[in-house]
């Protein structure tokens, strides 16, 4: 085991979640929403819009963003940063993949409940 790897939950095989789409996974502070770009990358975002709280789950996986389904607004899903003219954020968690596994970042989830 790596110094690293013990922050790490495995929450699912990349499989799992379909290529532009995503999961969620629930959490003591709230749900995370998993995505999984065309590319297999893997981002993770709170799953509520600032806006309406619409489920961002349920919203269209473009490149590296994603539109919430209730009013079209944009996030990236690196930054978590609302895009265009919108203003607002929602939080964005370390994921990664490895052996074909989504990994979460345990110590940035902890932070949520704090913020």
């Amino acid at each position: 085991m790596t110094p690293s790897s013990e922050f790490w939950i495995d929450i699912g095989a990349l499989e799992d979640v379909p290529p532009q789409g995503a999961r969620v996974v629930k959490t003591a502070q709230g749900c995370v929403a998993v995505f999984r770009t065309a590319g297999d990358e893997v981002f993770a975002l709170d799953d509520r819009c600032p806006h309406k709280g619409g489920p961002l789950s349920e919203g269209i996986v473009h490149g590296r963003e994603v539109t919430c389904p209730l009013h079209a607004w944009v996030f990236s899903l690196e930054t978590g940063e609302a895009q265009g003219a919108d203003e607002g954020r929602v939080g964005s968690y370390p994921a990664r993949i490895e052996n074909g596994r989504i990994l979460l970042d345990t110590r940035r989830l902890a932070r949520r409940s704090a913020a």
